[in-house]
């Protein structure tokens, strides 16, 4: 089964690798598509999408990988994410995950909100204790939802498939990878789903199917 991932971080935020190195580490571990999604906030946005923008590119004409140059937009107030993510846009990005309430860091009340209100937002990451509205909001929208392997980060992913579920959002599976040991291998994907509560036809959304429709909607060919 071939692995996607779309929440990675490098040494431009608070990674450890190289873009370079991050996107070859992945290749190594049979990933299909890896998007990179360093930290940004406002001002932060010049000094990284442009470096990302032009590593994935790179990547992709010498190795068989799908390299995606992305956001995590991070603790910016909420009124302002609607702003940041059509900035990061106009800049190159690709794609754009929110980064959610998650229980484990103090984010702002309404960050979900905001994120789901953004038609430049694709992935709401780790949204923690996502309401019943917010999940119909992501399945209007066409947000996807992220089951997260990272610590902390994860304790909510019962909840957020449950409701994702109940709602028709998509879930995707995401490393929120910040070095090489905390990328997904295909063993690793299938106990988290299966821990979150997924079912057989539930599990294959999660891994297969949901990541070729963010594929799609990028605009990349599936692998």
């Amino acid at each position: 089964m071939p692995i996607y991932d779309f929440h990675t971080h490098t040494f431009l935020s608070d990674g450890v690798l190289s873009p370079m190195e991050l996107i070859r580490y992945a290749y190594h571990n049979g990933y299909a598509a890896i998007a990179i999604t360093d930290h940004v906030g406002l001002a932060t946005q010049e000094r990284v999408i442009p470096v990302l923008v032009e590593e994935c590119a790179r990547a992709m004409e010498k190795w068989h990988i799908i390299a995606i140059p992305g956001v995590e937009i991070t603790h910016v107030p909420a009124e302002l994410i609607p702003e940041a993510a059509e900035r990061a846009k106009a800049l190159g990005a690709k794609l754009v995950v929110v980064h959610g309430e998650t229980i484990v860091e103090p984010v702002e009340p309404g960050t979900n909100t905001y994120a789901l209100s953004s038609p430049n937002v694709e992935v709401l990451a780790h949204p923690g204790l996502l309401s019943a509205e917010q999940a119909r909001t992501a399945a209007r929208r066409g947000v996807f939802l992220e089951i997260s392997a990272r610590r902390g980060h994860s304790l909510c992913n019962g909840h957020v498939a449950r409701q994702g579920i109940r709602a028709g959002a998509a879930l995707l599976l995401n490393s929120d990878a910040h070095g090489p040991d905390d990328l997904l291998t295909e063993e690793l994907a299938r106990h988290i789903g299966l821990g979150a509560g997924l079912d057989t036809e539930q599990l294959t959304a999660l891994l297969e199917t949901n990541p070729r429709k963010l594929l799609q909607k990028l605009g990349f060919p599936p692998p």
